[in-house]
């Protein structure tokens, strides 16, 4: 296990340096100055010596049967890389619901139209090989070098699946997305350039409005009620977007006026094609010693 310390100022140094003194097993990198997830995750990959290579960050969490489980669906599929389902999980670490895996076949085409590859960067694992020889994570990006590894690695080799909900993707006010202050939407529109022949060869294009609108969630949903408004009013007119006008009107009212709008909501929700219906909190949360219980929405 290879822990990079991307410039931490709280205890974390002194930790790990009593956990590697006790576990030869542990590898710690250290930054002296924070990098960016891009170039901690770089650095992690360079120092990596298996023949497969997967990530963890620091705020989500792992089944403890994901690296066997991924790595034999790959070796049985004949892939380079592999994902399995995931459970979002409220900053309570309450379960939400588990967004549907796509399937293996044309995950290239639905990668350069909306990143369908849930949990960030703790739910692929790859050949390590494969993942040097592609060039790593860009540098260039702080918020989505995920979702443009995710592509590269699609439109390069094959993947494999795990329908077993495998990672806890923790959301909450503090992720990066909201507390990054760069322009998530010039990263966006870099990205979307970077790959703008690949989409084309593939007859799609990137889910522009989807993106603002997820954006401006995220900020709803960690109570910066003005930010999420002027998101989705920008997203309302860059896109057309009539519905992110009304959403931009219901953030500034406050809860309670759009609480019907939360309702319908909740109700198309439950038919959508694009969650697990009926999905349980899985077995092995309990052994973090998290609550699994279902969180309201």
């Amino acid at each position: 296990m290879i822990v990079v310390d991307d410039g931490s100022r709280d205890e974390t140094p002194a930790r790990l340096a009593e956990l590697a003194a006790q576990e030869p097993r542990l590898r710690v990198v250290a930054h002296g100055e924070s990098r960016g997830v891009a170039q901690a995750r770089n650095a992690g990959i360079r120092a990596a010596r298996g023949e497969w290579v997967a990530f963890l960050d620091d705020d989500d969490l792992w089944s403890p049967q994901k690296l066997r489980a991924q790595i034999d669906a790959a070796r049985a599929a004949g892939a380079a890389f592999a994902y399995a389902a995931a459970a979002w999980l409220d900053e309570r670490h309450r379960f939400l619901r588990v967004p549907r895996p796509p399937q293996p076949e044309g995950l290239a085409a639905e990668l350069l139209h909306w990143n369908v590859l849930w949990a960030g960067c703790s739910n692929v694992i790859a050949q390590a090989a494969l993942v040097r020889r592609l060039g790593g994570f860009d540098e260039r990006l702080f918020q989505l070098a995920d979702w443009d590894l995710w592509i590269r690695l699609a439109l390069a080799a094959p993947a494999a699946c795990c329908d077993d909900v495998l990672v806890g993707y923790v959301m909450h006010p503090e992720s990066m997305l909201l507390t990054d202050r760069r322009d998530v939407f010039l990263e966006f529109d870099r990205l979307v350039a970077k790959h703008a022949d690949a989409a084309r060869a593939h007859g799609v294009a990137f889910d522009a409005a989807r993106f603002s609108r997820w954006v401006a969630l995220g900020h709803l949903r960690a109570g910066r009620r003005r930010r999420a408004a002027a998101t989705y009013a920008r997203g309302a007119l860059r896109h057309r977007d009539p519905l992110s006008l009304a959403r931009a009107a219901g953030a500034l009212l406050g809860p309670g006026s759009i609480e019907a709008g939360r309702v319908a909501l909740r109700l198309a929700r439950a038919g959508r094609a694009d969650h697990v219906r009926g999905a349980a909190p899985p077995a092995w949360l309990e052994r973090y010693g998290r609550s699994s219980s279902t969180a309201a929405e």
